[in-house]
């Protein structure tokens, strides 16, 4: 199962408002597990940097102007993402933005259900906690020690970590493996093992046994309830 988990920065908060793309940063999981290939984009805005975006990740419009436009990088993403599932903190977000671009290229945008938003899994899965990124980092003690300022491929990478252990953590695949290995073993001895026949086990007790236990019921004295008990006649 091949997923895409991606994080994105930006201008601001709505491209319909003029804001803009600047940076993309992609990881590719295998049944939650990092395959190592990664996308990662710093992308020209073609627009100014606003104080409060360039604090959150640091990217200012002198650094992002030598960098590609997104219509020189989209057909590269497009190509990296194939027909993956988009995974993503918030997915909303950055899925309107990733959209607003593709469509100003002329290409489709991705669809809603195509999205997985690990924020809204933490919600379900921890209501009433903290579900930012570096909450579930702590929840889960992953390194977010080098995330000073937001990045889109060192978040994407954090993001990676976390959604595996949302999906159930490094031993869901093993343990489920190791099970079916044992109850093949087990179905095999069953089917290949003979039957070896063994003699009854006796249950009458011995006469020591029955002295012993007499002995201890007339320690309780007459009250007894062994003493009320009807007793079969002796044979």
């Amino acid at each position: 199962m091949r997923e895409i988990v991606f994080d994105t920065e930006t201008t601001g908060f709505n491209p319909f408002d003029g804001d803009r793309l600047v940076e993309i940063g992609c990881v590719e999981v295998e049944n939650y597990l990092p395959t190592g290939r990664i996308f990662h984009q710093y992308v020209n805005p073609e627009r100014d940097m606003p104080e409060g975006a360039f604090r959150i990740h640091g990217l200012s419009e002198e650094y992002l102007k030598d960098f590609p436009t997104f219509s020189e990088i989209y057909t590269k993403f497009i190509e990296f993402i194939g027909d993956a599932k988009l995974v993503a903190h918030n997915a909303d977000f950055d899925m309107k933005f990733i959209n607003w671009e593709l469509t100003q290229v002329g290409h489709t945008e991705y669809p809603k259900a195509r999205a997985i938003d690990t924020l809204e899994i933490a919600r379900r899965k921890f209501p009433g906690s903290p579900n930012t990124l570096d909450a579930l980092c702590k929840r889960f003690t992953i390194d977010n020690s080098n995330r000073v300022k937001h990045g889109a491929l060192l978040d994407a990478e954090l993001l990676a970590e976390v959604y595996l252990e949302l999906m159930g953590g490094r031993q869901r695949g093993l343990a489920l493996g190791g099970l079916e290995k044992v109850a093949g073993a087990a179905q095999s001895t069953t089917q290949n093992a003979e039957r070896l026949f063994r003699e009854a086990r006796t249950h009458v007790p011995s006469p020591e046994e029955l002295v012993r236990h007499s002995e201890f019921v007339a320690e309780m004295g007459e009250k007894a309830l062994w003493n009320s008990i009807k007793k079969p006649p002796a044979t």
